[in-house]
């Protein structure tokens, strides 16, 4: 059911004008790669894996990255690897260790940093200050330093662009293929989102994708699908941006295995099932089999479930297909939350927790 209203009624939500904050994400971006140009010379000879610590918005960064370096395969030569919580794993002279953490205070970040950075064969801090801007000072770790001001999940390009040109482009540590790529990936994301955010962008309207899915979604707990492979990462994104800007359920899975497992719940409690709105997320890198399995999928899950929808991933380039679906998942969110009639910016419950934690 359409809902007529106007862009200016939804703003009205969202005095800390999160609107902002998605619709400048081309210009994130290429502040994101200055930042990469900038970073101090890094000592990586002999790295043979990744390793992020992060949290939050300030990990998807990494995730991301991860997902785009393993769409490489073997040609990268390097693995990375995302560690969320307070002990990450074993780490040695191969290691590089990326401390991401936006605010700097990130309590779980903070331990883990402490654990790795002894035995790490080098390490990067990306942060805005705080704790971790102050233990890379004193351990005398180079450091990436984001502009401040924002949500974490609001500065994702400060988390994965410098990483992407430090590390893939000025060091090619990934190798020349991975160099190469990942040069024409920038220049087609920043173009292709700005093509697809002046769309998103436009409020309330049949032809805006972000906008129709939060209209599709609304009333029910979205339950997002996509294959294991690229998406991996972005699926998990979509997740995290309609939790916290639209304070809304949601939960996902990935393809194959929940072919194995999941979709056999859908059956029971039914009239759950009719309060869940699948969407299915697809790329034009998806295994043959896999993107088969997804049209199956939502033919046998939209039995049981509420309205089901299906997105494509845009342009050539695996970084810019990545990122069409994350600018669509942050439009969808924001469209949610203020259709709901909620402020975008704030996370009150996590705020509480913090809350919470530091009373020990």
């Amino acid at each position: 059911m359409s809902i007529e209203t106007s862009l200016d009624a939804l703003r009205a939500h969202d005095p800390g004008d999160m609107y902002a904050a998605i619709r400048d994400f081309p210009e994130q971006i290429r502040t994101g790669v200055e930042l990469g140009r900038s970073c101090p010379r890094l000592e990586l000879a002999g790295i043979r894996r990744v390793l992020v610590l992060g949290m939050g918005g300030s990990a998807i960064g990494g995730d991301l990255f991860r997902s785009y370096i393993s769409s490489f395969d073997e040609r990268a030569g390097v693995d990375v690897a995302v560690s969320r919580g307070y002990r990450p794993p074993p780490v040695d002279g191969s290691t590089l260790v990326v401390v991401s953490s936006y605010s700097g205070n990130t309590e779980e970040t903070i331990e883990a940093y402490e654990r790795t950075r002894e035995r790490a064969g080098a390490v990067l801090a990306v942060t805005t200050g705080g704790r971790i801007g102050a233990m890379a000072g004193e351990y005398g770790h180079p450091a990436i330093n984001p502009p401040g001001g924002l949500q974490p999940r609001a500065a994702l390009a400060y988390g994965f662009f410098p990483l992407a040109w430090a590390l893939a482009v000025t060091s090619g540590l990934f190798g020349p293929v991975v160099r190469e790529e990942t040069e024409r990936g920038i220049d087609e994301t920043i173009a292709l989102l700005g093509t697809l955010g002046a769309e998103y962008a436009s409020g309330p309207g049949a032809s805006n994708e972000a906008y129709r899915l939060a209209e599709a979604i609304r009333g029910h707990i979205p339950v997002i699908y996509s294959s294991s492979e690229l998406l991996d990462s972005v699926n998990l994104r979509w997740r995290g941006q309609i939790q916290e800007n639209a304070k809304h359920l949601a939960f996902g899975n990935l393809l194959p295995e929940m072919n194995h497992n999941e979709i056999n719940g859908w059956l029971n409690p039914p009239e759950l099932a009719r309060r869940m709105a699948p969407i299915f997320l697809h790329d034009s890198g998806d295994h043959e089999r896999v993107a088969r399995r997804l049209e199956i999928t939502r033919r046998i899950v939209g039995e049981h479930s509420g309205p089901t929808s299906a997105v494509s991933s845009k342009g050539a380039s695996a970084m810019a297909r990545m990122f069409s679906l994350v600018h669509l998942a942050d439009w969808t969110s924001y469209y949610l939350a203020v259709l709901n009639g909620d402020d975008p910016m704030p996370v009150p419950v996590i705020e509480d927790l913090k809350v919470e934690l530091a009373k020990g």
